[in-house]
């Protein structure tokens, strides 16, 4: 069975084998902080480990039926064995996948937002569009969505911040951080010309206090404004909003999502955190040519993934050439191959 990476579950085995050995030592005890480390990193190389033994247990059982009834015509065992490969595939693709997220924060919830940029209108719409499909991936995938900031425009959405809530959120969807460009006959052009609108995606790990982000209160505006959208009387008559621009980076956030301007403030701050540590990280990569894709104008030329709804339908990312032609399934979520194929493509580099 093929893996992915340098990954072997033989080598986990090992590892447990190893841990569960040290467990043992005489003595093992007296230094508590580090047998308590020591737990949690056996419990967490179990937490992968298991889930592999089970599926190469079920191989084997296929196998060994394949090999008792090899010399028969039977068509309902051929059945069985189908259907039992069918399912095991839908449990090794996610299996493999998790393989590849070892980046310190890849476990972790993930601040996604999404912005529009070059298209006025278009790009309004195209924003809203890929914010539907971001939730459709989460709904699809068994995570949890809170809306942090939405600013709506005309035609659709101007920038949208949410918080996906799940194991690994933050690894599987690092690869969306980039330019969306579209393709498409404008619905808003009377004349049914083509169109190309820019959208931008930024994502960043939920990330607790421990972090070595140091924010100067110096570098920091802090704007309240009136929450906007549904939410009573409350949203609409107090100043409970929240923005934070950070004027070194120029980075911006915004939070309208909790009732109190404290709550808000509080948010914003980890969401800014979050923001700095992904920006401070690629400037390091940049710096040492390894990876991170660099932040660019949302414009032309600059997209790492292209949606094109005419005069053909496919959806292309430039960066690892993975490519579908059923542009309404990715819409509506199913951007998992995409997923996949970045992180592959992240691990080789």
């Amino acid at each position: 069975m093929t893996y992915g990476g340098d990954f072997d579950p033989s080598k986990l085995q090992k590892k447990i084998e190893s841990l569960e050995n040290e467990t043992l030592q005489e003595g093992f005890w007296d230094d508590k902080n580090r047998a308590e480390e020591l737990f949690k990193e056996l419990n967490e190389i179990k937490e992968m480990y298991i889930p592999w033994k089970e599926l190469i247990d079920e191989v084997n059982n296929i196998e060994e039926l394949i090999s008792l009834y090899s010399d028969e015509d039977d068509s309902e065992i051929d059945q069985e064995v189908d259907k039992s490969i069918l399912e095991l595939e839908k449990i090794y693709r996610p299996l493999r996948l998790k393989t590849l997220l070892s980046g310190k924060y890849d476990k972790n919830d993930c601040f996604l937002s999404v912005h529009s940029g070059a298209g006025g209108t278009e790009a309004c719409d195209w924003a809203s569009m890929l914010m539907r499909m971001y939730l459709r991936w989460c709904e699809r995938n068994g995570f949890k969505v809170d809306i942090v900031d939405l600013q709506e425009a005309e035609g659709g959405v101007k920038s949208v911040t949410m918080q996906v809530k799940g194991e690994y959120a933050y690894g599987y969807l690092q690869g969306e951080a980039g330019v969306h460009r579209l393709v498409r006959i404008s619905p808003f052009d009377s004349n049914k010309r083509r169109h190309t609108s820019f959208t931008s995606v930024y994502a960043s790990p939920v990330i607790e206090d421990d972090v070595e982000v140091t924010i100067d209160p110096s570098e920091l505006r802090i704007d309240t404004y009136r929450s906007g959208g549904a939410g009573g009387q409350h949203v609409n008559k107090t100043d409970s909003a929240v923005r934070l621009t950070h004027l070194k980076t120029g980075i911006v956030v915004a939070c309208q999502n909790e009732r109190s301007q404290h709550m808000n403030k509080a948010l914003a701050m980890k969401i800014l955190t979050s923001r700095l540590y992904e920006y401070y990280r690629e400037e390091q990569a940049k710096e040492h040519a390894e990876y991170a894709v660099e932040k660019k104008g949302i414009s032309w030329g600059n997209q790492i993934r292209s949606y094109v709804f005419q005069p053909y339908t496919m959806v292309k990312d430039h960066r690892t050439n993975e490519q579908i032609g059923n542009i309404q399934a990715v819409m509506d979520g199913d951007i998992s191959s995409f997923i996949e194929s970045f992180l592959t493509w992240l691990n080789s580099e």
